[in-house]
């Protein structure tokens, strides 16, 4: 249920820390810990599979989506796995269930699920981006410059998204170099600099 801001300028490491977390980066040195354990992540699926840990990625066209894909196969990738039947076969009911509940949840404007994340405004792309770690039941969620490349409403939009998950228990790690929006939702702070917390 706690929002911890991580904040420091572009170059500060903060991206870098993101990634090495989640198994997208090489960790240099110290330790990695998840409810006091000590974690080994090779990869993202290893992440959210083994200590329920997902990530939005600040560049979601280069990473966090794939835009020509649906709103729904985009959603439900972090799903696949847990819903697939014998020969890796998955069934389009199997997914709308979970796919359509986190969506609601979000407040995504779309027409349907079947269109192209590509036709969404970039807010609603940033809130497809983080459905899908939700409809994976994540429970700590990683956001990186969540409000980078949208309008101010969407701002706003994507602030009440992150309290709401906050509220809802879920522990949340905020990176941003927007020091409003850091003190604005943060419960804590955390600053970064030369890829070291100061």
């Amino acid at each position: 249920g706690e929002i911890v801001g991580l904040y420091g300028l572009v170059g500060a490491g903060r991206t870098e820390l993101a990634r090495s977390v989640v198994g997208l980066g090489k960790m240099t040195g110290g330790e990695l810990r998840v409810m006091g354990k000590q974690a080994r992540i090779r990869n993202p699926f290893d992440a959210l599979r083994k200590y329920r840990l997902g990530y939005v990625s600040e560049d979601r066209k280069g990473e966090g989506l794939i835009l020509t894909h649906s709103i729904s196969h985009n959603v439900s990738i972090t799903i696949w796995q847990r819903l697939e039947r014998r020969l890796g076969w998955i069934s389009e009911p199997r997914i709308r269930g979970p796919v359509e509940s986190s969506l609601e949840l979000l407040k995504v404007k779309m027409s349907n699920i079947s269109q192209p994340v590509s036709s969404l405004s970039g807010g609603n792309q940033q809130k497809v981006s983080t459905a899908k770690w939700i409809a994976a039941q994540a429970e700590v969620l990683i956001f990186d410059e969540p409000s980078v490349g949208i309008d101010v409403a969407a701002k706003e939009a994507m602030h009440r998204v992150i309290q709401d998950l906050a509220d809802q228990g879920m522990a949340i790690l905020l990176i941003s170099s927007d020091l409003r929006e850091v003190i604005h939702l943060a419960d804590r702070i955390l600053i970064m600099g030369g890829f070291r917390l100061l």
